[in-house]
């Protein structure tokens, strides 16, 4: 699963990357630790146009739903299952690039998780990519906004994000840059799952001297 992300590019380099433009520049702020459980805004790309980056909230709000509730457990949609689960069958066409530079992942040391390792995961150098999205547009009936919420999707770990997320073993979908277009164009989902996946590079955040050689 992910619930922790970075995203600490300015916007120039965003644009520049994606060959994209801002649409709301007043909604963009880099941030070292994007906490998904804040359900914040955070920059994405449609497939209803590829050339605007967007500001959506994390957390997906189905069209369907009476209220926002939903959004605490549809942070995350594993890439096994959207098809069948109600929140995401019907958005499975509605793809988006969730756009970040990196993410967070603790290592349990114990069966109940009381002694963690912290790492730091991304691509290497800090370079931004994009993670396998969907999205939603939902009417509040009670404020008659749209509110505009994206989930990212999960398949199982590689070998090395196994050793971390050592207890579910499971890992976002990194996308490759030349597999942005085919994600966005309606490639079958299939396509993206395990053994589907891009080189990571794990660095452990942590002063822990026994697990610094761990990868």
């Amino acid at each position: 699963m992910c619930y922790h992300t970075i995203q600490t590019k300015l916007a120039l380099q965003i644009e520049k990357r994606f060959n994209a433009k801002i649409k709301d520049k007043s909604s963009f702020a880099p941030d070292d630790h994007v906490n998904g459980f804040t359900f914040p805004k955070t920059p994405i790309i449609t497939n209803e146009d590829v050339t605007i980056i967007e500001h959506f909230n994390w957390g997906l709000i189905p069209a369907w739903s009476k209220n926002d509730d939903i959004k605490v457990m549809t942070l995350n949609a594993k890439i096994e299952t959207i098809k069948e689960k109600p929140s995401f069958k019907d958005v499975v066409n509605q793809r988006c690039l969730i756009i970040a530079n990196g993410f967070y992942e603790w290592q349990w040391l114990d069966s109940k998780g009381k002694n963690k390792v912290k790492y730091q995961i991304g691509i290497g150098n800090e370079e931004l990519f994009a993670f396998a999205g969907l999205y939603s547009r939902w009417n509040d009936t009670k404020s008659g906004q749209v509110i505009n919420t994206y989930t990212m999707l999960t398949t199982h770990a590689s070998p090395l994000m196994a050793k971390i997320h050592n207890i579910k073993k499971r890992m976002p979908i990194v996308l490759h840059p030349e597999d942005e277009s085919k994600w966005l164009n309606l490639t079958p989902i299939e396509d993206f799952a395990y053994p589907y996946k891009t080189d990571l590079v794990a660095k452990q955040i942590s002063n822990d001297p026994q697990h610094l050689s761990l990868f």
